[in-house]
């Protein structure tokens, strides 16, 4: 079942007290979308078509796209206009408490000699012949410990190869290698309910286990879909528990990712065409969907490949590339109670308070004071002191060195210099609140499309810390793994068993200069390569970097809130908000109230004696169980308390932790 965002009409989405909050900044009214949208792009806006509309070359769009793994039959489009979550109606989970996948669909766009984007290319004008080749080689790699590419400040600790016991290159590629090989498919709405066996991508584990990646399909238009696996971790091996975040013999999952091609013959005639490759990741669930993360997988690779920030005579657009940072800042408070504390530990204001956004978006040289007490409070990437409390407070690379600069997150330096010009005065106060909602991306005009799907795919992901992350990791910040901005190159030298042997330990020097004429592991990419680097088992990661307590730290750090929630406002909670009969001072005591997402995991009971590695075992069979965080509309009633917002973010579709009796959730409470 297909629940695609932009086959429908928009349904009110708006986000946080800013984007709902009436008359406090001068013009804002209610806002029925999100706000990211409109920042980048404009509906409609006059496109002229090139003068020259000969194809020069012709490239798979997204350039890295990303799948996310559910064990449901239903499914729903990746998110394909900046700053709207993938599902319009906020469900994330079937009738049967199934995770929904998350499918990738790319396309084809042609350009001029001058790179100007003429049109999409589909079933209309071609034949579009799409071969996509994903592996998961996660077992045959090296273990995780830290990044390689920190140098002194945090110096990479070498991994030993996972399932060393299997020796020999070839017998690491045939027990340890998960490799579906190239699949082909063309046409228009092939394989369109996904049972068609050719279409399958599955290779085998430990000679013995069958294991599927994803499938294929193509839309009406002969675009192509990439569907990811189920989400299914197992150990070929009898009697094997979980024992570690990261790294565990014997066991496999279904992440994968690969490179994505097309080639492309038009019906008017002339040679086909190989379209400038794109790939394509899967990677586990996005588990608060609404709320993005405050530095994303997009910021890091344009720090990398892409261009800085367009300027209109040298000063900044506030709506397009200031104001995300602070949005996304006031969202945390949804999903981490450290976000909660910000205004008390690091001394900033409510990044949610239109009264504060006005003042963050006043340029005058009045108000640089303010801008530069606000910019102190935040991590300088460019300082070698430690910054323990500044935001955003998560945790970095360098966790495992106290007095490591990194051991505290840090945004891309070319995110951060956008935000010195802005604490300079050097950029404009253009928030629109008129300019008509983005919904589609046929609303935006032709020439910026390309730019709206790379920036939709990967936005949604983390852009760190990389210890490993959660997506993808550290290797996508440097240059040697692109063939051009945001694009993954495929390697012509390495291997096709897509086994890489540098030796019995992977050092920082190997993986940046290669060992013994192989080439090193940051270059141009093989299929599996992206996904490689992190945990084995996922869940296992997933559930391990919840939080991190020092003995004396308050409040508690965390690693990824945004996308793996720490604490949250539960249903049950929201219900008693939402209750107008309720005494206005207990609905207020619901809504300040947080639990921890990740409460149960671990072990229940009336005398739990949970462990850590309890939680790790667990989390195979309980990820599907996890709750999503939701926008939900507050109380709108007139006995609402005006402590509550007219805009929650609230953890849904919570199921039971009971691995025994499998309960439906809230089974045994009295409900109305």
């Amino acid at each position: 079942m297909s629940a695609d965002h932009n086959d429908r009409p928009a349904t009110g989405l708006k986000r946080r007290d800013f984007l709902a909050t009436a008359g406090t900044i001068a013009g804002l009214g209610p806002m029925a979308l999100p706000f990211l949208a409109r920042a980048a792009f404009a509906q409609n806006a006059p496109s002229a078509p090139p003068a020259d509309s000969a194809v020069a070359r012709l490239a798979v769009y997204p350039p890295l796209g990303i799948c996310r793994v559910g064990n449901s039959p239903e499914w729903f489009y990746a998110p394909e206009v900046p700053g709207l979550p993938p599902q319009a109606d906020g469900r994330y989970k079937d009738g049967d408490q199934k995770v929904k996948k998350q499918v990738q669909r790319f396309r084809v766009y042609a350009f001029n000699k001058a790179g100007e984007v003429i049109r999409e290319v589909t079933a209309a004008e071609a034949t579009i012949d799409w071969t996509v080749h994903v592996a998961n080689t996660k077992a045959a790699w090296y273990g995780f410990n830290n990044p390689l590419d920190n140098g002194e400040k945090a110096p990479g600790l070498p991994g030993q190869k996972r399932n060393q016991f299997i020796t020999g290159d070839r017998d690491r590629a045939d027990m340890l290698v998960i490799n579906p090989g190239p699949k082909s498919i063309s046409g228009v709405s092939t394989n369109q309910a996904g049972t068609d066996r050719a279409f399958d991508m599955v290779g085998r584990f430990w000679k013995k286990l069958d294991v599927k990646l994803g499938h294929l399909r193509t839309d009406a238009a002969g675009r192509l879909l990439v569907f990811p696996g189920d989400g299914v971790s197992q150990s070929a091996v009898p009697d094997n528990p979980i024992s570690n975040f990261s790294d565990n013999d014997g066991w496999h999952d279904d992440w994968c990712d690969g490179v994505v091609q097309a080639k492309v013959t038009f019906k008017s005639g002339g040679p086909a065409m190989e379209a400038e490759n794109g790939w394509v990741a899967a990677c586990g669930p996005d588990f608060a969907p609404d709320i993005p993360p405050f530095v994303s997988l997009y910021d890091v690779i344009n720090d990398v490949t892409g261009t800085p920030p367009k300027t209109q005579d040298g000063k900044l657009s506030f709506q397009k590339y200031i104001y995300p940072f602070f949005h996304r800042l006031a969202l945390m408070d949804w999903v981490a109670a450290a976000s909660n504390l910000d205004q008390a530990w690091i001394k900033v204001g409510n990044f949610a308070d239109p009264a504060y956004v006005a003042q963050l978006a006043d340029p005058s040289p009045a108000n640089k004071a303010f801008r530069d007490s606000v910019l102190q409070a935040i991590r300088d990437p460019n300082s070698d002191e430690l910054q323990q409390y500044k935001l955003p407070y998560m945790l970095g690379d360098g966790i495992n060195y106290s007095a490591s600069p990194l051991r505290w997150f840090k945004m891309p330096k070319q995110q951060y210099a956008i935000l010195q010009a802005w604490a300079a005065g050097d950029f404009v106060n253009d928030i629109d609140t008129k300019a008509a909602p983005v919904t589609t991306l046929d609303q935006i005009p032709l020439s910026e499309q390309p730019e709206a799907l790379t920036r939709a795919a990967l936005e949604p992901c983390s852009g760190g810390a990389f210890h490993p992350g959660v997506e993808l990791t550290w290797p996508l910040r440097h240059g040697e793994l692109y063939r051009g901005p945001f694009r993954i190159a495929l390697s012509e030298t390495r291997d096709k068993s897509l086994v890489q042997n540098l030796g019995l330990l992977l050092t920082p020097e190997k993986a940046f200069g290669g060992y013994e004429g192989v080439p090193p592991a940051v270059a141009p990419q093989m299929p599996g390569d992206l996904t490689r680097w992190m945990g084995l088992p996922w869940q296992c990661d997933a559930f391990s970097c919840q939080q991190v307590t020092f003995a004396n730290d308050f409040p508690n750090a965390t690693w990824w809130p945004a996308l793996l929630p720490i604490d949250v406002l539960p249903q049950l909670y929201y219900e008693q908000v939402m209750d107008k009969d309720l005494e206005p001072a207990q609905r207020v005591k619901f809504f300040e109230s947080r639990v921890a997402w990740a409460r149960g995991v671990a072990g229940i009971g009336y005398h739990a004696e949970a462990s850590y590695t309890d939680g790790l075992n667990q989390m195979i069979y309980l990820w599907d169980r996890m709750g999503f965080v939701v926008r939900r509309d507050g109380p709108i009633d007139e006995n609402r308390p005006k402590q509550i917002p007219p805009v929650l973010y609230v953890e849904v579709d919570r199921g039971s932790m009971d691995l025994f009796t499998d309960q439906p959730p809230f089974k045994g409470l009295k409900r109305k």
